[in-house]
Parts: C-alpha cells; sequence; structure tokens
C-alpha cells in the first residue's frame, strides 16, 4: 500500500494566464494506492468530498489518470485506489490536479517506477481532462514537480521549470463558495485587444526574469492582469477590497488563483506573508457573510512525493 501526496496549485500568477502556476506547501490530496485481484482501476473510497465525486474510475479524476498510466505502461495490474480530498473543489487552486498527480505518483511507486516525470504529467492531465472537460498544465505541472513552471505547451506538453526565489511565500484566501471553471472561462470570449497583449507579454516575460534574478520589485510590477482579472474579479465579491489590503500589508501582488474564487498573494517572506493574509482575511469579512479559510506558506519548492 502506497501514500502519494500532491500540493494545490496557484495558476495563471496574475499575468499568465494558461501558462503559468506554482506549488503550495499545502493544502493537497493524498491518495493510497494498493494491488487488488484482476485487472483495471477500482476507487475503493473518497473522503472529504462530501460525496460529490463519483466513484466510477472512468469518470473520477484519479481514477481516469490511472488508467491512462496502466494503459502507456501496457501493464494489466489491478489497482485500487483511496482518495482523501485535502482540497475543496471548485476552488481555483488545482483541485483536481493534485488528486490526479498525487495518483500516479502512487500508482507508479506501486509498480516500481517504470515511468519518468514526463510521463507522470500526460497521465495526470489526461486524467484533468475527464475530471474539469480541459487539461491544464499550469495546474498539474507545479503540483507534480513544485515550485514555478511555465507552460510553453500544453499539446504536446512542453514545461520550463522556473527558480524559486529565496524566501519567496504565499498566502491564499478561500472564500465558500464555488466558481466553475468553464463559467469563468466562458466571460473571456475568444479576441483580446492587441494593447492589451502586448502589456500581458510583457508582464510575463519580467515576472520570468525576476525569477531568474531574484529581483522582488520586478516581480511586484509584472503580478498585473489586464485580460482575466478584470472579467472574473465580479464573480468573487469583495475582491478588489482583498487585494488592496494585501498590497497595504506588504504582498508583492495580489489577483485570482486560476478561475478563482481563491485570491492568492505573494510575498518577499512568510512573515509578510502572514500579515497580508491577515489583512486579506479581514478585508473579506468585512464584505462577506461566507467565511473563508486562509493557507499561508512558502512556495512549495516540493511536489507531489510518495507519503508511506
Amino acid at each position: 500500500m502506497i501514500a502519494a501526496y500532491a500540493p494545490g496549485s496557484v495558476s495563471n500568477v496574475a499575468c499568465g494566464f494558461d501558462v503559468l502556476g506554482f506549488a503550495l506547501d499545502e493544502p493537497g490530496d493524498i491518495v493510497v494506492a494498493e494491488p487488488k485481484d484482476g485487472q483495471g482501476v477500482t476507487i475503493a473510497a473518497i473522503d472529504g468530498d462530501a460525496g460529490r465525486l463519483p466513484l466510477d474510475p472512468a469518470r473520477n479524476t484519479a481514477g481516469a489518470a490511472v488508467m491512462a498510466l496502466l494503459q502507456r505502461l501496457e501493464t494489466i495490474r489491478g489497482v485500487s485506489l483511496t482518495i482523501h480530498k485535502g482540497l475543496p473543489l471548485a476552488s481555483g487552486i488545482g483541485s483536481s490536479g493534485a488528486s490526479a498527480v498525487a495518483a500516479v505518483v502512487a500508482v507508479n511507486e506501486l509498480l516500481g517506477r517504470p515511468a519518468s516525470l514526463d510521463l507522470l504529467l500526460a497521465c495526470a492531465m489526461a486524467g484533468e481532462q475527464v475530471g474539469c472537460g480541459a487539461s491544464h498544465p499550469d495546474n498539474v505541472a507545479p503540483s507534480l514537480y513544485g515550485g514555478f513552471v511555465l507552460a510553453r505547451s500544453a499539446n504536446p506538453p512542453d514545461i520550463v521549470r522556473l527558480p524559486v526565489p529565496e524566501g519567496l511565500a504565499c498566502a491564499v484566501l478561500h472564500p465558500h463558495f464555488e466558481v466553475e471553471t468553464g463559467v469563468a472561462r466562458a466571460l473571456l470570449g475568444e479576441d483580446v485587444k492587441l494593447r492589451d497583449a502586448v502589456r500581458q507579454w510583457g508582464n510575463v516575460g519580467a515576472l520570468v526574469a525576476s525569477l531568474f534574478n531574484g529581483d522582488r520589485t520586478l516581480l511586484s510590477r509584472s503580478l498585473e492582469d489586464v485580460i482575466a482579472e478584470p472579467k472574473r474579479a465580479p464573480l468573487v465579491p469583495g475582491f478588489y477590497a482583498v487585494k488592496a489590503a494585501a498590497l497595504a500589508a506588504g504582498a508583492l501582488g495580489c489577483s485570482l488563483s486560476g478561475s478563482g474564487p481563491s485570491i492568492f498573494a505573494l510575498a518577499s517572506s512568510l512573515e509578510v506573508a502572514k500579515h497580508a493574509g491577515d489583512a486579506m482575511r479581514k478585508a473579506f469579512a468585512a464584505e462577506s457573510a461566507a467565511g473563508a479559510d486562509l493557507w499561508v506558506s512558502l512556495v512549495g519548492r516540493q511536489g507531489a512525493r510518495v507519503i508511506s
């Protein structure tokens, strides 16, 4: 019996829509894999999802990812999965991706590690495709690899791993409601004004440069989204108040995590991230009675791993 943990992730990272992401230290999902008689994949149990996720492996993110892995490895081994959800559903911090990643890492260990990280990534993306209707490497890749990633291409996956400046930390506020990715994506439309595209490209390039140079001032200037955030922010009541509070508390930048409703703030140290997180929680409480969770941690340098 093998248990693997995969952390949640922040995708888009303001300016990097569908191409930038980084891993959190926590929260995350745990998947336990064990051999079973016969062939194929069985999901024995799921907890932490309030009974909402399917036990049919072909319709479950983790199950579909493992089915893809067994097919690619051309093995007829039978595998049973138990999924422990530590990430809230439809939260914008890579819940479906983390389940898929934890599952393929656990099963790969169970089989004696025959698969490369690149193969695990492809199979996890196939699982996420089943789970949420699209495969987003900017969530799956940081959950698997850890740290910051640039997804240059999704099909085929072409992932560039980026450095994480020492001490870089993150606060994530998760309001207690859901934003469906499909709904949030539909708000964006298909067209982008040229001036907005040019500004966004400049921010993405500068953000990547700031990670290599450890230039926190440049990183702060780059955490600007002129394309997705203005259209998605109305889905999260109090978003602009939370963002203003984070910046006033010393955060380098603040934006939606993925399609929301979670809001992330990057900070130069864990102490500043804690201060910003407290300010974000207070600002949200003043705007909404929905309640919210808060996680504060260093940017997760370590991705998915076997824990037992």
